[in-house]
């Protein structure tokens, strides 16, 4: 069977299998194995060299779910940006970034790129001219998030990817939010497509990983440069991303489904100010993120009321756990200024409206009934 003949959930469950050619089970087998035959094989296996059989089955998987020839799997979110990267960057280029972005990889381009002598510049919108009126002769990568972490912006991509082609520029985008259950980059077209795979492809909050997806090519330029960088995951743990990705499909549209329900129970409540979900029709973007994307995401945040304390609300949560990572079964709410974007300054956060009221809110598969007793509950407490 072709895999772009299969559905999602089918892409999810049998894609990137490793078959148990002896038992015949049907859970793919776990290699533990460091060292491998090295005479008269034709693939040389290493663990760092990103291809054990089950590194090597888990990126057939990933590669299939985004529609591209071939994938990476990494050791977190960062290691697969990080690498990325710095096989496309090197001395004397310049990066366009979103500046609606995660604050690690923000982050990690302020304190690693000058060291590197890359050149970066932020952009100050998420729209193409904001985007264009920044690049540069030497202008090589263009960066993207969408919808960003965390106030759920939507950037339109064929407009950015029209834009770099151009001007013969690469593009990449960070798609954990999305995941391609809601959004597939590759069909408007995207070079490069990464995802912190602690998130939703792991989705149980006990996994740390990362991945890159994109063409053999890219994906080979890649490859060379982090065999020497080190970043690759342990199969203890590639085994258990297989397992976890097989309802990624199913866990995913059940977050969406009522992410949209709490959303419109939030945009009417009156405490709180604001809410940021891509699938409202308040939201600046719905019209782009119908357009884009195949369902809004189950990641939402919103503004508490100047009356409440939103450190003392989330501390009143009984079922909603406070947590600063996202995208497993269960709710988690967590404050971004001091947690995913606590590495900015004030005034940063302040420009791209991260404020100290603002609560990231990542939506589980519980009953959504439940879920708003426990927000109401905690609202109550602290009034």
């Amino acid at each position: 069977m072709l895999k772009d003949k299969l559905g999602i959930n089918t892409i999810c469950t049998h894609v990137g299998e490793v078959k148990d050619e002896q038992f015949k089970g049907a859970v793919s087998p776990m290699y533990l194995s460091s060292s491998y035959e090295f005479l008269d094989v034709d693939v040389k296996r290493y663990p760092r060299y990103f291809n054990t059989p089950n590194q090597e089955f888990l990126s057939k998987k990933i590669a299939a779910l985004e529609g591209t020839e071939a994938a990476m799997i990494f050791g977190s979110g960062m290691a697969a940006i990080s690498h990325m990267f710095l096989a496309f960057l090197k001395k004397g280029d310049h990066l366009v970034v979103q500046n609606t972005l995660y604050g690690g990889t923000v982050n990690f381009i302020k304190e690693e790129f000058p060291k590197y002598g890359i050149e970066y510049t932020f952009t100050n919108g998420y729209r193409a001219k904001d985007f264009e009126s920044v690049i540069q002769q030497n202008t090589k990568l263009i960066h993207i998030e969408t919808p960003s972490n965390p106030l759920l912006t939507v950037t339109d991509i064929r407009d950015i990817t029209q834009l770099a082609k151009t001007k013969g520029i690469l593009t990449s985008i960070d798609n954990t939010f999305a995941s391609p259950i809601n959004q597939k980059p590759i069909d408007f077209g995207i070079d490069m497509v990464m995802h912190s795979a602690t998130k939703y492809f792991g989705g149980h909050s006990d996994i740390c990983a990362g991945a890159v997806a994109s063409s053999h090519e890219y994906m080979e330029r890649i490859w060379n440069v982090s065999k020497n960088l080190g970043g690759s995951l342990s199969d203890m743990t590639v085994w258990m991303l297989e397992r976890s990705m097989k309802t990624l499909g199913l866990r995913v549209k059940a977050q969406t489904k009522n992410a949209m329900k709490l959303a419109k129970w939030l945009d009417k409540h009156p405490k709180i100010s604001k809410v940021y979900y891509p699938g409202l029709k308040t939201h600046p973007e719905y019209k782009l993120a119908k357009a884009q994307m195949k369902g809004f995401g189950a990641m939402l945040s919103f503004e508490l009321t100047n009356d409440l304390d939103s450190y003392r609300f989330q501390k009143q949560l009984k079922l909603i756990k406070s947590s600063m990572s996202l995208a497993g079964v269960e709710s988690t709410m967590i404050s971004p200024h001091l947690t995913s974007h606590a590495l900015l300054t004030e005034a940063e956060r302040a420009a791209i409206g991260v404020s100290d009221q603002l609560i990231r809110f990542s939506v589980g598969i519980e009953n959504a009934k439940d879920l708003k007793k426990d927000i109401n509950q905690a609202i109550d407490a602290i009034r």
